[in-house]
């Protein structure tokens, strides 16, 4: 089928370069929308697409052992521009993948404006498209314009729209001490056992206050300063340094709840509530923060019953821009109310570079199959790619969602062998032989597909 109208993509970041490139892939014509350099934005200092603007690191590179690794390797089998340039500018950083920022974001652009179906196109979109620009990916990052960011807002309901993002960390299940915490929901509610609890005594209350208030914080970037915090999501140690009781009346209030190795009300409770239809990964409730990653870790392990804590992500405080994915998006990133319209990237609520470009990657491959006449079904939850998409489009509980980087946690667990789980030191690595095994038939079938 002969497409004779191109597929636009609005943002030239990660996601939307690697958009362009696959449907250019694909054999189609491309307009990708970039604002910069005619609309600057308070975070990026060049033209460039794809430009990094926070980090120069993709984070490990282990796709045996590491979510965001194995994610790595499933781009570079599905032909990513994005790790390729990646690749071809890296700089010594151990386990890691880290880049040379400039010598990256040139070859991106140097790739994209080479191309013959891609049209790269400098300016800025301020509204949402219209219908006759027919299939349209949106992918314009954590500082979405205003005018954009307004119109979104319209179509999709300002409430699901977020310009703040507070997020507290997650912990994953199978690392929290059930010999101390145990479940129950406050005053026996719902289910009566919605949340996982660990408990404080007034002595370990007092030094877990002592050691957040005086934790080590991150300052905000200049181009965050300007939001302010708001009364409904304050940094814990904010909180904390509020009155020795601000916590015990706030976050971790004690009410309703019996610790049932005492039969009596704790002093102080952490709560934390599933995040993830699997139930592996829960968050702390209430738990927003501004320390830095080591700080957090050597803090939050004070807490009774989190002392091995493993976490799946860290908490954070800064300005963003993202929609609600798990209630607007379907399973191709289509906008449930304008089907033309996809989203991709940061502003449907993946956190990380990497993880921005991989729903770049699929939002142009759904998009160019769809412009083809080609049905592409959404790779399996148990690759990196299929988890990733499956939690920000219906994994996730709408009413707590939060920006997520990619971790083992979302992926399903693996079916036990001879009646035996794996031991804890073989489960990633079999994970990631089963999505990389997973990707394949995937990539197959949809390569047969576009034959």
């Amino acid at each position: 089928m002969t497409q004779k109208s191109p597929i636009h993509v609005i943002g030239g970041g990660m996601a939307g370069s690697e958009a362009a490139w696959q449907i250019a892939r694909a054999g189609l014509p491309v307009v990708l929308h970039e604002m910069r350099p005619e609309r600057a934005t308070d975070a990026h200092k060049t033209d460039q697409l794809a430009e990094l603007v926070c980090s120069n690191s993709f984070r490990s590179d282990d796709a045996a052992n590491n979510a965001v690794g194995l994610l790595h390797e499933e781009m570079r089998r599905l032909g990513s521009l994005i790790m390729t340039c990646a690749d071809r500018h890296k700089l010594p950083a151990g386990g890691a993948l880290a880049v040379d920022r400039d010598g990256f974001a040139g070859a991106v652009t140097e790739h994209l404006a080479s191309e013959p179906l891609v049209q790269i196109d400098r300016g800025e979109v301020g509204d949402l498209p219209p219908a006759d620009w027919g299939a349209t990916i949106v992918a314009t990052g954590p500082l979405t314009s205003p005018g954009l960011s307004e119109a979104i807002a319209k179509a999709t309901g300002a409430e699901y729209l977020a310009f703040f993002d507070a997020i507290a960390p997650i912990v994953y299940k199978d690392s929290i001490d059930f010999d101390t915490a145990w479940f129950q929901s406050r005053y026996d509610k719902g289910d009566g056992a919605d949340y996982i609890n660990c408990p404080l005594d007034q002595a370990q209350y007092q030094a877990f206050l002592h050691a957040l208030i005086e934790g080590d914080s991150a300052e905000f970037k200049d181009w965050e300063k300007a939001t302010p915090y708001f009364e409904g999501c304050l940094p814990i140690e904010v909180m904390a340094s509020r009155g020795v009781d601000t916590l015990r009346f706030g976050p971790m209030k004690p009410v309703g709840l019996t610790d049932p190795r005492t039969g009596q009300r704790p002093h102080a409770v952490v709560q934390l509530r599933q995040d993830n239809a699997l139930g592996s990964l829960y968050n702390m409730v209430g738990f927003q923060t501004k320390l830095k990653y080591g700080a957090q870790t050597e803090v939050f392990r004070l807490i009774p019953g989190l002392e091995q804590a493993q976490f799946a992500r860290l908490g954070g405080l800064h300005r963003n821009t993202f929609i609600n994915s798990p209630s607007l998006l379907d399973e191709e990133l289509r906008l449930k109310s304008h089907p033309h319209l996809r989203f991709a990237g940061q502003i449907t609520g993946v956190e990380g570079y990497v993880e921005s470009a991989a729903m770049g990657l699929l939002a142009g491959r759904f998009a160019a199959a769809e412009v083809s006449g080609r049905i592409l079904t959404p790779p399996p939850a148990s690759t990196a790619h299929g988890a990733l998409l499956n939690h920000i489009t219906g994994g996730a509980k709408a009413e707590s969602f939060q920006p997520m980087n990619v971790n083992f946690g979302l992926f399903p667990a693996l079916p036990p062998t001879g009646g035996k789980r794996l031991k804890k030191k073989d489960r990633k690595p079999a994970l990631s032989e089963r999505a990389l095994s997973d990707l394949a038939a995937w990539a197959g079938q949809t390569t047969a597909a576009a034959q």
